[in-house]
């Protein structure tokens, strides 16, 4: 599936945005009643399958998950080799350059993926790693109203998870949300729930700590953040059971986790 950055104009009569060719998308059906929809973000060199093999055996029956498989693109921290990527990254460090345009681009796929689902379904973004990054790019763009190029952003959502990340924009997310009433309300309502392994070794923890710091400090009501002794750069069972019990209390979700 190609899908464009959304673009402000056009440049010399052609669209600035790069097309992006995103990969195949899994979904995991609800077991109950379905009452959430959640796209799920996978890391960097990963794909949707694996993640949405995971999701599956979860106790939690109300949410259908949509695991969407990241383009292929050179990747500077490979040193230009290609991987699966929701944007471009050239090193995990604070002042690293954001690609915008990628974010943008993942962003609106995201919004894209949840724009059919019905209207009382409550919507949500989540990911691991790089795919949390990209949750949280797109919480900021919900939160704001419009993407990091200013076209509008159209999903409403109502929650996002965050898996050893970070969050991409961080030094410019208070300016972005600054003066729109409307964004320091959703701020102050919207839950995210952070978690981090102390032992990770690819995007450190305090990443994550810091993450979840500049959330609060900017106006968001509702973070939780959970750090785990000893976890490296993967997920356990008791993170996602974490997971699980955060999203059935913020989502009002009738299921019971087993």
């Amino acid at each position: 599936m190609s899908f464009a950055a959304p673009s402000l104009g056009s440049v010399g009569g052609r669209s600035a945005a790069r097309a992006f060719e995103f990969g195949r998308t899994y979904v995991v059906r609800p077991k109950g009643k379905h009452q959430a929809t959640i796209v799920w973000l996978h890391g960097l060199g990963d794909n949707g399958s694996s993640w949405s093999q995971l999701l599956e055996t979860l106790p939690i029956t109300n949410i259908k998950w949509i695991c969407p498989t990241a383009p292929t693109r050179p990747i500077s921290i490979f040193g230009g080799f290609p991987s699966t990527a929701w944007f471009d990254v050239g090193e995990i460090s604070e002042d690293a350059p954001d690609d915008l345009e990628g974010l943008d681009a993942s962003a609106a796929h995201v919004a894209n993926l949840l724009s059919t689902e019905p209207a009382d379904i409550k919507l949500g973004v989540g990911g691991f790693s790089m795919g949390a990054a990209t949750a949280l790019y797109s919480v900021s763009c919900f939160t704001a109203g419009k993407y990091g190029n200013g076209t509008a952003y159209p999903a409403n959502l109502s929650a996002a998870v965050g898996l050893s990340g970070w969050l991409p924009c961080a030094k410019t997310l208070s300016n972005r949300l600054q003066g729109i009433d409307e964004a320091t309300r959703r701020a102050q309502s919207f839950p995210v729930l952070l978690c981090h392994g102390k032992g990770d070794d690819v995007v450190p923890y305090k990443f994550g700590e810091k993450s979840s710091e500049c959330l609060r400090s900017t106006g968001f009501g509702d973070v939780t953040f959970k750090s785990y002794n000893g976890l490296g750069h993967y997920t356990i069972p008791e993170e996602m059971d974490e997971v699980c019990a955060w999203l059935t209390s913020k989502l009002g979700l009738e299921g019971k986790t087993a």
